[in-house]
């Protein structure tokens, strides 16, 4: 996928899901366009429900034809779709996973 696609990130100014994928894609320097989404525990805009319609949660980055769901697979995401700039994840693939099992650790005791 090229790089220059245009990218769009559904979320929420009250998720903290949706600030973890701002700031993975605030470190990564990627230029894109925040679509809030107003009230998610009320109405969800057809944008959302079309590009997680399983779950119908923010945050949603949004790829060219790409749509990734989940914070933690945004972050991976956009982490390995722009690797010219320094890595957000460790390289090395024990302390990877041991990075993305805290990750979960926390959105768990969150949630």
């Amino acid at each position: 996928m090229a790089q220059n696609d245009t990218v769009k990130l559904i979320g929420s100014w009250s998720s903290p899901y949706s600030l973890r994928a701002r700031v993975a894609l605030h470190l990564k320097s990627v230029k894109y366009e925040y679509l809030d989404e107003p009230d998610v525990l009320k109405e969800k805009s057809e944008l959302l429900l079309k590009s997680n319609p399983i779950h119908k949660k923010v945050p949603v980055l949004l790829h060219g034809d790409l749509s990734i769901s989940e914070s933690l697979n945004v972050v991976q995401y956009v982490d390995e779709a722009w690797p010219s700039v320094p890595s957000i994840l460790p390289s090395d693939a024990y302390d990877r996973a041991s990075a993305r099992f805290w990750a979960q650790y926390i959105d768990d005791k969150v949630n």
